[in-house]
């Protein structure tokens, strides 16, 4: 299976047909500022920051739209954080007027129209407002959703729980980080196949031990011959 850098094909197999495709799909990272940050206890900030960023990069690398908002960045919620756009530079900001759910702005939600595109893969903080409330109306608008767990956070593991449970309720499919980037890849035998090994490294950190002693054994054999 070879696929273009943009799109992932339906197999004849089957293979794909529920999964991902990047070319219907759009990243919505909403409210990951540094006030914020310092509220969640269900995820490490520090893991939480590097999802963010694995996602950014891979959105960039894949040429997937995304749309970045606030809430109240002047505030004490605090600025986004700037991985975001330092890694996606082609993410559209949103600003809201102090709307709560981002869908409730018609600004931002006239921008996630335009892309045209019906996939929203979504995450943010707090997981249990700030994904939930549009994650459940885009459902209701006829948007397929899709929530990254592990690029969200919530201030408690009960909150989480509460979360993940009215995702599935609602229809909201609930993925992590590894699995987006996994179901958006979908094969090795591509051009970017060696920069999207790289994000593996930062979704699952101890993968870069394996790519390492890999590539330590392949320059031992060839000095060897």
């Amino acid at each position: 299976m070879t696929l273009s850098a943009n799109k992932s094909s339906i197999l004849p197999s089957g293979g794909g047909a529920t999964l991902l495709d990047p070319s219907d799909t759009v990243i919505l990272l909403l409210d990951h500022q540094s006030g914020l940050f310092q509220t969640v206890k269900d995820i490490a900030v520090a893991d939480l920051r590097r999802n963010v960023a694995m996602i950014a990069k891979l959105a960039t690398l894949l040429d997937i739209p995304v749309i970045t908002t606030a809430s109240e960045p002047a505030g004490s919620n605090g600025p986004l954080m700037p991985e975001i756009h330092e890694y996606a530079s082609h993410a559209v900001y949103v600003p809201r007027k102090g709307e709560v759910n981002a869908w409730d702005n018609d600004d931002f939600v006239g921008v996630v129209k335009a892309t045209g595109r019906k996939t929203l893969v979504m995450a943010g903080v707090w997981t249990s407002v700030c994904v939930m409330f549009p994650a459940l109306d885009a459902r209701a608008a006829g948007y397929e959703v899709y929530a990254v767990m592990d690029a969200s956070g919530d201030p408690s593991e009960m909150a989480s729980r509460v979360s993940l449970a009215r995702f599935v309720q609602g229809g909201v499919k609930p993925t992590s980080t590894n699995s987006l980037l996994s179901e958006l890849h979908r094969t090795w035998a591509r051009p970017e196949a060696g920069d999207l090994a790289q994000l593996y490294a930062m979704a699952a950190p101890n993968y870069a031990a394996v790519i390492e002693s890999y590539q330590r054994a392949q320059d031992a054999v060839r000095n060897a011959g």
